[in-house]
């Protein structure tokens, strides 16, 4: 398959720095500062938005390399084994991570966000208003993802 080069839009800035710290993201308040390529203007309109979707890479993460046996989500042995694309933990083939998040404010090429779960200096890769429209309605997950994610976003 073609590889192909993605160039960060701006970086994370956030009190945290410890990747294992893996809960807890409901009240991390994160800054994400926009590349001054794209002008002090780039965010204009996003405001209006609740909500935005945060594509970043998780850079402070070695590739696994071998994906193809299930392992226990997040590492626990008391989660089921799954494969590397039923999980959304940092160790997996290109490393991208996706969060929608409440915008808090923007401000020229400044946009704070509430609820990001990556650490300061974390390569943001792109961002995408949330529309009502594009999300999915009827959204099933096996019990057991309720009960590992009942702390991740709490304060």
């Amino acid at each position: 398959m073609p590889s192909f080069e993605i160039t960060p839009i701006g970086t994370v800035r956030n009190d945290r720095t410890d990747v294992q710290h893996t809960d807890n993201w409901g009240a991390v308040r994160s800054t994400i500062v926009v590349n001054e390529r794209f002008g002090e203007a780039c965010l204009q309109g996003l405001e209006d938005f609740s909500h935005v979707e945060v594509l970043f890479v998780f850079d402070q993460f070695p590739e696994h390399g071998d994906y193809r046996e299930p392992r226990p989500y997040r590492g626990r042995s008391d989660l089921p084994p799954v494969g590397v694309f039923a999980g959304r933990g940092p160790r997996r083939p290109n490393r991208i991570g996706v969060t929608c998040c409440a915008i808090e404010s923007v401000d020229g090429r400044e946009l704070t966000v509430v609820g990001l779960d990556a650490v300061s200096g974390t390569p943001v890769i792109d961002l995408k208003p949330t529309i009502v429209e594009f999300l999915p309605s009827g959204v099933v997950q096996p019990e057991w993802v309720s009960g590992m994610m009942s702390e991740y976003f709490q304060p």
